[in-house]
Order: structure tokens, then sequence, then C-alpha cells
């Protein structure tokens, strides 16, 4: 997976491209790192082909860290992980746009 991190003041956006999965969340959860003075966080998935458990694990980290802060918006989501996102009760807690 390929992660393009963009930081403009408080707001911090992710182009994830790639897949999400077990062997590549703890590279995102690292990228993350820590997320204070951030107001708005960005997940960008216009490239991501796949999401797995492990990666909805890092994404819903970061959420309840930004529920805190500010806002987390996942955009450009693909037909397959926003069904992931369906089935799991994840769109309900994430704030989603398809692409």
């Amino acid at each position: 997976m390929t992660i393009n991190k963009t930081q403009n003041g408080e707001k911090l956006v992710f182009e994830l491209e790639g897949r999400l999965d077990s062997a590549t969340a703890p590279l995102l959860q690292e990228q993350l790192g820590d997320l204070s003075g951030i107001s708005q966080l960005i997940f960008d998935m216009n490239q991501l082909e796949y999401v797995s458990s492990a990666g909805l694990r890092v994404l819903l980290k970061a959420q309840k860290v930004m529920i805190k802060q500010g806002s987390m918006k996942i955009v450009g989501v693909n037909s397959l992980i926003l069904e992931v996102f369906e089935i799991t009760g994840f769109s309900e807690i994430f704030t989603v746009e398809p692409k």
C-alpha cells in the first residue's frame, strides 16, 4: 500500500492506494501517529482496492480520537469497500462519500 500524507494547518489528508489489510494496517497506524492539533482528518480512498478488518480497526481508532477534537471523513470509496462499511455497520459510524 502507498500512503501519501498531506497536512495543511489543522487539516490532515491521507491518500491511500492499494490494499488496507493486516499487512499494511500497522503502517497506516504508524503514519497516523499523534493526532493532537488536527481538527479535520480525511482519508482519500480513490485508489484503494480493498479494506480488511485490520484496516477497519485503524479507521475506528482514528474516528474515536477525532470525535473528541474535530471531524473525520472518508472520501472516494469504491462499491466493494462501501459494501464492507455497510455490512459491518461502519457506514453508520463514519462519514463516507462514495466515488
